[in-house]
């Protein structure tokens, strides 16, 4: 079903607005494009499309133009909003006393010690899983022995050895959906 035809079928329930961006939604995205969207040309056009449903205000006497103006528009604001945001980091950076305009290598005081609190908690939290579990995560993930080498020095399968260490993994995994979600 080209767009044409999709357009012709909703007819009754679209305005005449929306019809036309389907009936143009391949060229306005060309346009974009050659406009120099790039990469977003497809976010824009989308973006198109929720005014264009969304309906204006009252008719549009040219709706092909009135798109093309518009996706010119959103295509304008993108850029500007980058452009400012861009000037925004450069600016943040020479205030903050960074060279090359990039950000600083050294963590601030305060993320300093909200690091070492949430390092002391998940400290906290891996070593109530147990003495061998920890063992076993720290032998693996840390020092990068085999699970076959712990297992023959643990005395254990690497089916356990491995489940110790999915119950670890299950736990880092909480603890950064938690961190995340804060």
């Amino acid at each position: 079903m080209t767009a044409e035809t999709r357009a012709k079928a909703g007819a009754d329930s679209r305005t005449g607005l929306e019809q036309v961006y389907l009936l143009h939604q391949a060229s306005l995205l060309r346009f974009l494009r050659a406009r120099g969207a790039g990469d977003a040309a497809e976010d824009l056009l989308q973006e198109l499309w929720i005014k264009a449903s969304t309906g204006v205000s009252g008719p549009v006497n040219d709706p092909l133009p009135y798109l093309y103006r518009a996706a010119n528009n959103l295509m304008l604001d993108r850029h500007r909003a980058e452009t400012r945001r861009a000037r925004r980091e450069q600016d943040w950076s020479a205030i903050a006393g960074t060279k090359g305009g990039g950000a600083s290598g050294e963590p601030s005081p305060e993320r300093s010690l909200i690091d070492q609190g949430e390092l002391r908690a998940a400290q906290a939290m891996l070593d109530s899983l147990g003495e061998r579990t920890v063992k076993i995560f720290r032998r693996f993930r840390l020092e990068g022995e085999s699970q076959r080498q712990i297992a023959a020095d643990e005395g254990i399968s690497v089916s356990a050895v491995e489940k110790h260490l999915q119950k670890a993994y299950r736990l880092l995994l909480d603890i950064r959906r938690r961190h995340d979600a804060d």
